[in-house]
């Protein structure tokens, strides 16, 4: 059965694994309007259990083939008006089952500029061609001597030969069979091999571990792709796709691929008056046309896959910024240190509303260290601040100090001190929407407002920033832009539903997150909400300007109400469920509002007693449990780490050390963790656990807090080596000894062994991804990290030199591994 006979929402069941009822609902709601947080939440019954993740990868399918559908229909037009649409030829573009598949099929009818072979054609020689194939019996010069034609541009029996071998060479390149099997063996076999430019040596070092590279296609990590295209780019590298595996380059004759042509248009070579003009022929067609045509689709493929890797790491470590630990309603300090230029302060009050700014300059040049105690004591007391969140970017120690020192001078205010990350808080300050939220601000305080407010709520001001600016990912300028987008708005739209939004004091960036609530419309409710006053309850929202009822039902379950006229409104009970719950008050003799966190009863209470015609068990189950615990935030409980006392700069560290630490980034090869010495050390994939990791976020993810030993420092380099396996014995050299037990240092990422002992891993690997990021920045950092604890012989280093922002450009730079 052709794919073009099955529906698309059978591939889909059949891909994810669940009945195609399922799909076709989740589709004509898709189709409908309603977004995947929508669905996943209140359409249970409906998509009979499809979670988001289901969801978003169903959504994600029904583009692509419905693009493979749209595809189909123009190419199936374009051939029919070519009048060479026959039933044969129909049955082949209907049973193409992808993108490739169905461009090989049409690559023979797709319309192309003049080429040779169609020349040749126009010349009388393709019966030439079918002659010489057909019957290898017959000398070349002699059956080509009868197409000699100097009015039609053949002017002897070497040009008709060549001639015929343009057309065999074009009709052996749009073989679609013959093309999708030696596609998918350069594929298994071939490498992507790379060589410096003569003298580009010491303007590309950053790219030294390339300069002399192979690696098969299957074994590339997207790191090193990616590192190497953009080599490439800036003109310091060359990449040949090399399509033979080791054994077969040693081989002499014809290589694998000239005999699948041959197999493929029965040419043998039996000594045939014809034979080696035919396999001459193979040869040219290969060397000249098909290699060529595999080697831009596997760089296709490469790229295509090396990006999906990427933005799925983008789109996770996001998805942990956007869902970490929030402080919560308490008055916070934000500080947003610098040196020369002050450090610039901000008080918010419990809901973020700024209470005071001010500028203060303890740091050299300017050193006023007590002047600015004083100023911080003040600003302290007069606000009831609880909370001091440091920036962690450029004198974020020294500052990090002062604060220290605020706290311990005045114990009485109870203050506590966190270190917060600035990514993309440049961006916000000097936004379109930042100057509307805070007009009457210099630019450089609304930094340190947003380094409070994220403290406060890391999700809600967050989004007031584009994620690409955020910065959590790797190589996102070298991403298509429409997927990273699509992704990453995804990923926002996800964690803002699932943790909920306070319609009465959200920002007009946190609830266009919502589902089906738009900018414009955004901007409507607080609008309403500036000119009428707090919401009282849900039914009020139907009042505002463009909000239909469409909008009400995606959005309604979504946002809270605190304290309004109805508890329900506070939960994530959506309102056309509100009968269901009456239901339910009945049935135990009291009101809504004694039902609401009474677990005893509501533990007693049936769901398939409730059920009717609109909910089913599903839903009923969500709503008891959402009863029992209200508007209950799926974040973690908040809490921060302790810096170890007297460790405060890289050379206070010491080989054995056991601090605590946070997760500032993960990366394919490992994590970053600030200790407190503002350089992040990094723990080496191969130095997280005693079995293997394939993936470093299996084991942490960022804001996590962890304790590590310190294996090894680098005072002048600025180069720290973590581990969090804390049995690990440390040598005096700042090397990992050899484990007692577990069968050593678990093989990294890949299958390659590690070098002798672990210090190929947690060191070498350590020492390889800085040295890496040193050279090349974050790109270095990644392919040095992994490369450093995985192959025998292999050097830690640099590849790249996109320039890096946000969180994963700190804590690049915190490690000493990315020069302002």
């Amino acid at each position: 059965m052709s794919p073009s006979t099955v529906s698309i929402e059978a591939r889909i069941a059949d891909e994810l694994g669940v009945r195609e009822r399922q799909v076709k609902a989740a589709v004509e709601l898709l189709d409908g309007g309603s977004t995947v947080p929508f669905i996943a939440r209140y359409r249970k019954e409906a998509t009979e259990m499809l979670d988001d993740a289901q969801l978003r990868a169903l959504e994600e399918r029904l583009r692509y083939l419905r693009e493979l559908e749209e595809r189909r229909t123009a190419i199936l037009e374009s051939v029919r008006s070519q009048g060479k649409l026959d039933a044969e030829l129909e049955a082949r573009i209907l049973a193409a089952d992808s993108k490739a598949r169905l461009e090989d099929v049409y690559l023979p009818y797709k319309p192309k500029r003049r080429t040779k072979a169609q020349i040749a054609r126009e010349a009388g020689l393709e019966p030439l061609a079918d002659a010489l194939l057909a019957d290898p019996g017959t000398a070349p010069l002699d059956a080509a001597a009868g197409y000699v034609d100097a009015e039609r541009g053949v002017a002897d029996a070497a040009a008709a030969l060549d001639g015929a071998r343009a057309i065999l060479t074009e009709r052996f390149g749009e073989d679609a069979d013959l093309i999708g099997e030696l596609r998918e063996r350069m594929w298994r076999h071939g490498s992507l091999v790379a060589r410096v430019r003569e003298g580009k040596e010491q303007q590309g070092a950053k790219f030294a571990d390339y300069f002399d590279f192979s690696e098969p296609f299957t074994k590339l990590p997207s790191h090193r792709v990616l590192a190497m295209l953009r080599g490439e780019k800036e003109e310091v590298l060359d990449l040949v796709l090399e399509p033979l595996g080791p054994d077969e380059a040693e081989q002499e004759g014809p290589t694998p691929y000239e005999r699948a042509i041959a197999h493929r248009f029965d040419i043998v070579d039996r000594g045939r008056p014809a034979d080696g003009w035919l396999r001459d022929t193979v040869r040219w067609a290969w060397r000249t046309r098909i290699s060529v045509h595999l080697g831009i689709d596997l760089r296709l493929r490469l790229r295509q896959s090396a990006e999906d890797d990427a933005v799925a790491v983008f789109a996770a470590n996001l998805r942990d910024l956007l869902l970490a630990a929030p402080a919560g309603t308490r008055a916070t300090m934000g500080l947003d240190p610098g040196l020369r230029t002050g450090v610039k302060v901000a008080v918010v009050d419990a809901t973020g509303k700024v209470a005071a700014t001010t500028t203060i300059y303890p740091h050299a040049p300017v050193g006023k260290w007590d002047a600015a105690l004083a100023a911080l004591g003040a600003l302290a007391r007069e606000h009831r601040v609880e909370l001091i969140a440091v920036g962690n970017g450029t004198a974020s120690r020294e500052t990090d100090k002062l604060a220290a020192e605020l706290i311990n001078s005045q114990p009485d205010l109870k203050l506590t001190k966190v270190m917060v990350s600035e990514a993309g808080a440049s961006v916000y300050s000097a936004s379109e929407y930042a100057s509307r939220e805070l007009p009457d601000l210099d630019v450089s305080l609304r930094g340190a407002v947003s380094i409070a407010r994220r403290l406060q709520d890391p999700l809600a001001e967050l989004v007031k920033i584009d994620p690409r600016s955020i910065g959590v990912g790797q190589y996102q300028h070298d991403i298509a832009e429409a997927k990273l987008s699509r992704s990453l708005d995804a990923v926002v739209e996800d964690c803002v539903n699932g943790v909920g939004v306070d319609v009465n004091t959200a920002s007009a960036p946190l609830l266009s997150r919502v589902s089906g609530v738009s900018g414009t419309l955004a901007e409507n409710i607080v609008r309403h909400r500036d000119d009428n006053g707090p919401f009282r309850s849900r039914r009020q929202l139907k009042d505002v300007a463009r909000l239909g009822p469409k909008a009400y039902e995606q959005c309604a379950g979504f946002l809270r109400i605190r304290d309004g006229d109805d508890p329900l409104d506070g939960s994530s009970v959506h309102p056309e469920a509100y009968p269901v719950v009456r239901r339910m008050a009945a049935e135990t003799g009291g009101g809504v509002a004694t039902l609401i966190g009474n677990t005893a009863v509501l533990r007693s209470l049936r769901p398939e007693k409730f059920v009717d015609d609109r909910f089913g068990v599903p839903t009923v189950t969500d709503i008891l449990g959402e009863l029992e615990k209200p508007g209950r935030d799926p974040r973690p409980a908040f809490k921060t780490a302790a810096f170890k006392e007297g460790v405060e700069k890289i050379g206070d560290l010491a080989p054995g050390m056991v601090l605590e630490g946070v997760v500032t980034n993960v990366a394919a090869f490992g994590a970053f963790v600030d200790v407190g010495v503002h350089q992040d050390g990094l723990v080496h994939v191969s130095a997280m656990s005693t079995s293997f990791v394939s993936d470093p976020r299996e084991v942490v993810k960022p804001g996590d807090i962890v304790k590590v030993k310190v294996l090894s420092v680098d005072v002048d380099r600025k180069r720290i080596s973590l581990t969090l396996r804390l049995d690990d014995e440390v040598t005096p050299d700042g090397r990992p000894a050899a484990r007692r037990s577990g069968g050593g240092a678990p093989r990294p990422a890949g299958g390659e062994r590690p070098r002798g002992d672990q210090r190929g891993g947690s060191r070498g690997g350590a020492r390889g991804g800085q040295r890496g990021a040193q050279s090349g920045g974050q790109s270095g950092a990644q392919s040095g990290g992994q490369r450093g604890g995985q192959s025998r012989g292999q050097r830690g280093g640099g590849q790249g030199s996109a320039p890096v922002d946000g969180a994963m450009a700190d804590a690049l730079r915190r490690a000493g591994l990315l020069r302002d």
